[in-house]
């Protein structure tokens, strides 16, 4: 996935599939500057007209497994988020202090019910440039079109405040409807690795869907605000 020693994607991090930059400082979103009101939180770091995305935190922990543990048919095969609050905390304080990570959920501006998640994995500088994408979606949100929204913000930030250059999603051929999120925005298909990634108890093949800054993004360019280093 990448050429330089970073580790493997967290398998917990991919619903198939499976980073740098200086950020300004942490400045909260006007009501202007928020599509359609002013009802998206300070911490919000990108906003969308459905949408807002946002950083981790460590209180998120009993939404986040309540939620996970709801989602657990959507998500078998291909994806096992934390679903106790041991292992969320462990899961989030590695996304929140890993420079190498870059971890948003995404979420519902009507009520900020939290509808999935999306984080950048094994963050490359130099020359490379990139990151690789773990994402889910959760029961109540799935087939609303909150992650293709959270999904654009998440592309559009990586390619803006963190300086990124290109983002991977590693996905298993069957999961259909993870490939079709990331076609929706504008990914490409560029390969297929056999015996990539071990979920679920065996190694399993995986296609490499990817994006560079300078693609197309198929979603509205929405507004961005910048939060604290990722």
């Amino acid at each position: 996935m990448s050429p330089a020693p970073s580790p493997p994607p967290d398998a917990r991090d991919t619903t198939t599939a499976s980073g740098p930059g200086a950020t300004a400082g942490p400045r909260a979103l006007s009501g202007s500057e928020v599509p359609g009101g002013s009802d998206a939180p300070a911490e919000a770091v990108a906003v969308g007209p459905r949408t807002f995305i946002r950083h981790y935190r460590l209180d998120d922990a009993a939404q986040y497994t309540a939620l996970a543990g709801e989602s657990t048919l959507l998500h078998r095969p291909w994806l096992f988020p934390p679903r106790t609050e041991a292992d969320y905390l462990a899961y989030a304080r590695r996304l929140l202090e890993d420079p190498t990570r870059a971890g948003y959920l995404v979420c519902d501006r009507a009520d900020g019910r939290i509808a999935g998640f999306i984080n950048i994995n094994n963050i490359v500088e130099g020359a490379f440039l990139s990151g690789a994408l773990g994402y889910g979606a959760f029961a109540h949100a799935a087939g609303r079109g909150l992650m293709t929204e959270g999904l654009g913000l998440v592309v559009r930030r990586a390619f803006g405040p963190l300086g990124l250059h290109r983002l991977e999603a590693n996905i298993q051929p069957r999961n259909q409807a993870s490939i079709a999120l990331v076609r929706r925005l504008g990914f490409r298909l560029e390969g297929f690795s056999p015996d990539f990634l071990f979920i679920d108890g065996a190694w399993r093949d995986h296609e490499r869907w990817a994006i560079t800054a300078e693609t197309e993004l198929r979603v509205p360019r929405a507004v961005t605000g910048a939060g604290k280093r990722y």
